[in-house]
């Protein structure tokens, strides 16, 4: 604790009044027009408590750089510089980016955003300040209990919710009456639009040697009925019949049924977006994000022919959704911790998830913001899927998850390429034993 932190115990005195009016939005809650944010400095930087906030960038009407800008300029003693990292689909090099800053135990940055996936890795590190003490058990209580739980590492509270996203089915519903429910029935449409000549792709995915082809890979398996991992978080179960039968399907997408083309296997999230807002597939499996660009009549080809509905499943299994989202967390060895404890929960509160909900598109962890008749005004469509976001599947949680991650990211990736299906699971069975001491 450093002498800065003069304010122990304080909380942020930011009315709402005065929040909503450094965030450019109006008493109803709608964002005014054009609601260009314009600062003045109210304190000079040495009579202010310094922060360092690092975060992933995301893209939206606004940048998280002005969110931190609406902080700065809604009180006077705490100062936060942005540091700002590389996107989620660039996930692989936030996380090192991440990891290699925060071993250093140097107090920098003090505040981050981090992958569901790391918190348990981060805390068991004792990198992330474990929060229960700044939390009471109604402000805990405000959150979804899924994202709460996927804030928890051996029961304590290691991060704060931020937002919540899951894989979710695009399609077009000039082209089908109805959505399929099931993976077959997928194959079936994607098999008759194309030879109809009405689409040049069929389905659309993520099959990139990256970490979202672990998400799709979570949505597959477990809509098969199977799992990468078993509760406790050591049996491995990649090589299991119903994983096999799953990821067999990814690759006869593309070599059997023909309808998600070779390419796949380079693209991420953009890459396997841009056909289809262009108006050249039938489905596409992707994030919450894609919504409103298919909604902006710049970018897209599809404005008010897209439909958005769960993911479908194969015959024993039910619809899955992976878990994402971006969550808060504390560098433990911050050296204005009551500070930076302060700003985190101001980065969570209702208000500021409300304004990332309506500038950035990115669904808020707070039922009573998702709730609200603000959001129900600037995004009706995020309302819509609270069904498929409450539901979603977290990917295997463990310590070691970024291991996990390569190693699954190599074994599958190969899957899909060659076909050798079932052999490339057994060496990745063994290779997860080793890494989670089962």
């Amino acid at each position: 604790m450093t002498d800065n932190d003069d304010h122990v115990g304080k909380p942020a005195a930011v009315g709402r009044r005065q929040f909503l009016k450094a965030a450019g939005i109006t008493a109803s809650g709608v964002l005014a027009a054009p609601a260009i944010l314009k600062f003045t400095s109210v304190a000079s930087a040495a009579d202010r408590t310094n922060l360092t906030f690092a975060s992933a960038k995301f893209f939206g009407k606004r940048t998280v750089a002005e969110m931190v800008d609406v902080f700065n300029q809604s009180q006077s003693r705490i100062l936060v510089r942005y540091d700002e990292l590389p996107p989620p689909s660039s996930s692989t090099e936030v996380h090192q980016g991440l990891v290699q800053r925060l071993a250093k135990k140097d107090g920098s940055p003090d505040v981050f955003t981090q992958d569901v996936v790391w918190i348990a890795e981060f805390a068991g590190a004792g990198w992330a300040l474990p929060l229960d003490e700044y939390v009471t058990a109604d402000e805990a209580g405000a959150y979804f209990p899924g994202v709460l739980a996927a804030c928890k590492w051996q029961g304590k509270l290691t991060a704060l919710p931020w937002y919540v996203d899951s894989g979710m089915l695009y399609y077009r519903k000039d082209l089908v009456s109805k959505a399929p429910e099931t993976w077959e029935e997928l194959v079936a449409a994607a098999t008759d639009i194309m030879k109809a000549g009405k689409a040049k792709i069929g389905f659309s995915w993520q099959a990139k040697q990256a970490e979202v082809l672990i998400c799709d890979l979570v949505e597959f398996v477990t809509s098969n009925g199977g799992s990468i991992l078993g509760d406790d978080g050591k049996t491995v179960h990649i090589a299991d019949d119903a994983a096999v039968e799953a990821v067999q399907f990814m690759y006869d997408t593309i070599e059997k049924y023909k309808i998600s083309p070779p390419d796949v296997r380079s693209w991420d999230e953009e890459p396997s977006r841009t056909p289809f807002t262009g108006g050249d597939v039938a489905f596409l499996r992707n994030w919450s994000y894609v919504y409103p660009i298919c909604q902006d009549a710049k970018a897209s080809s599809v404005v008010d022919k897209v439909g958005v509905v769960p993911l479908p499943h194969f015959a024993k299994g039910k619809s899955a959704a992976c878990l994402g989202g971006y969550q808060y967390g504390v560098n433990a060895s911050t050296k204005n911790r009551d500070a930076s404890v302060e700003f985190l929960k101001w980065l969570s509160s209702p208000e500021t998830q409300l304004l990332f909900a309506t500038e950035l598109g990115l669904a808020p962890s707070r039922p009573a913001v998702f709730d609200s008749a603000e959001l129900g005004k600037a995004q009706p469509f995020m309302q819509t899927l609270k069904p498929v976001f409450v539901g979603a599947t977290a990917r295997p949680v463990t310590p070691k998850y970024s291991q996990v991650s390569l190693a699954l990211q190599s074994a599958v990736s190969k899957a899909v390429t060659n076909g050798n299906v079932a052999d490339a699971l057994k060496e990745a069975k063994a290779k997860l034993e080793g890494i989670v001491g089962a």
